[in-house]
C-alpha cells in the first residue's frame, strides 16, 4: 500500500469524486517537475475542473482507465484534502478540532499570555477548565 495521494482527470468534471486540487489551497506538488509534465502530456491544467486529487485511502476509488498520478502530500495538506472531502456535519465538527488542536499546541504560551495581560490565575482556570497545577507550570513556576 502507498502512502501517495492521487491526482487523477475525470471524464466528467460534474462527476462529484475527489477534490480539484485548486480548492484545497497550495499543494507542493502541484509546482513539482513531475506534475508539471503529467499534467502538460494530458493537456491539463492546476485548474482544470477535470483534476482532482484523493487521499491514499481513497485510491480504490479513482475510476478504472483514468489518468492517474501519485504525488506525496504533507499531513497538512491531507488534513484539508480530506476536510474537503468530508459530509458537511463531519467537515464542522474537523474545523472545531482544528481549532482545538491550534489552541492545545499553545496551551501554555496562551496562558502566559493571559497572565501577561493581568489576567488572574483563578480566572484562567475558571475559563478554561484547566487544572490549576497546569496555570502555574504555564508560568514557570
Amino acid at each position: 500500500m502507498t502512502d501517495d495521494a492521487y491526482l487523477f482527470l475525470l471524464d466528467d468534471a460534474a462527476m462529484p469524486l475527489g477534490v480539484p486540487p485548486a480548492a484545497v489551497g497550495d499543494l507542493a506538488c502541484m509546482e513539482t517537475p513531475a506534475v508539471r509534465a503529467w499534467l502538460d502530456a494530458q493537456g491539463s491544467t492546476p485548474t482544470s475542473p477535470e483534476l482532482r486529487v484523493l487521499p491514499p485511502e481513497e485510491r480504490g476509488s479513482v475510476p478504472e482507465g483514468a489518468e492517474r498520478l501519485p504525488v506525496p502530500l504533507s499531513d497538512e495538506e491531507l488534513i484539508r484534502v480530506r476536510h474537503r472531502l468530508a459530509p458537511e456535519t463531519i467537515a464542522r465538527v474537523e474545523e472545531e478540532l482544528l481549532a482545538y488542536r491550534d489552541y492545545a499546541d499553545d496551551r501554555d504560551g496562551l496562558i502566559a499570555r493571559a497572565l501577561a495581560a493581568g489576567v488572574p490565575p483563578h480566572r484562567i482556570v475558571e475559563l478554561t477548565g484547566e487544572d490549576p497545577a497546569t496555570v502555574t507550570a504555564a508560568t514557570g513556576g
